[in-house]
């Protein structure tokens, strides 16, 4: 089938209404954008734990699993496909490849709400295009609302301090091209539903508590 227009919705006895009242909630995507190292798997992970707490169906996508499997670069394909298929589907960190990686997670995060799950996304995500494209996947999937962005904001110095991975040191030395907030730029967002700004003595606990209180007035829970 090469016609796309060969391709045709398939609805299902079971409707987005009725999985969501099975899980007693709306489900949604709340997207964690922002600087490598400013804390947004952090607070995603504390703010999963904190929803389970709730008894809530809950999913955490974060960048780093993702790029073991479904958005994996080419060195890891090549080890189970040859060059050929890890060259075309692996995914590096150019733009082209950071478009493909997000869209790729925006579709599943879509999905995943679509069965009722309050999904979480942990990504640098730079682009604004980008994370506006997504907006519109899930939003088309469900309605108005159903994608929070949430805006980790963190200076750059501060995450530079942190560099739990070793990343910024690597990349001031020219031993990783592409690295936002180095030799990459990173387009913070300009209304993101949640703004979580660095204060010192704030915790990971207490900025997961910022954003479920967020998701309370917002009546996700039915």
């Amino acid at each position: 089938m090469t016609n796309p227009s060969d391709i045709v919705w398939h609805d299902h006895t079971v409707d987005r209404a009725t999985r969501e009242k099975n899980l007693a909630q709306r489900g949604l995507v709340v997207w964690f954008t922002g600087l490598s190292g400013c804390g947004k798997s952090t607070i995603a992970n504390e703010l999963d734990h904190q929803l389970n707490q709730r008894s809530r169906a809950t999913m955490l996508l974060d960048g780093d699993n993702i790029r073991h499997g479904l958005c994996a670069p080419p060195e890891r394909l090549k080890t189970e496909h040859n060059e050929a298929f890890a060259e075309r589907f692996g995914l590096g960190f150019g733009a082209m490849d950071r478009e493909e990686n997000i869209r790729r997670i925006g579709s599943v995060a879509a999905l995943m709400a679509s069965a009722g799950l309050i999904t979480l996304t942990a990504f640098v995500s730079p682009y604004r295009a980008d994370r506006d494209r997504v907006r519109t996947i899930v939003e088309a999937a469900g309605q108005s609302g159903d994608f929070l962005e949430v805006f980790v904001d963190t200076p750059l110095e501060v995450c530079e301090t942190r560099d739990p991975k070793g990343l910024y040191k690597k990349a001031r030395a020219g031993e990783i091209k592409n690295f936002t907030g180095i030799s990459d730029p990173y387009e913070a967002p300009k209304h993101a539903e949640i703004h979580l700004q660095y204060r010192d003595g704030t915790t990971p606990s207490d900025q997961a508590a910022e954003v479920l209180q967020a998701l309370i007035e917002r009546k996700v829970f039915l």
